[in-house]
């Protein structure tokens, strides 16, 4: 499955809507995804799963690029 992870680049910061960033990533549930990003000073805001036409949608954004961690 994809999913889109809506991030805070640091984890010792206030997180401020204007720096949320959103992150493509691989895997096979939401709790993958949280251990995969537990060792990363990524903030994990919220994580979206993508398919069918969203999934087609957002492969069409020039920031669609999947994540290796």
């Amino acid at each position: 499955m994809i999913f889109k992870v809506y991030v805070q680049e640091s984890k010792n910061q206030i997180p401020v809507r204007e720096r949320t960033k959103a992150l493509y990533l691989e895997a096979d549930s939401k709790i993958e995804v949280y251990r995969k990003f537990k060792e990363t000073p990524y903030l994990v805001e919220h994580i979206q799963e993508l398919e069918g036409n969203y999934l087609e949608y957002e492969k069409q954004s020039k920031n669609f690029k999947l994540m290796e961690i």
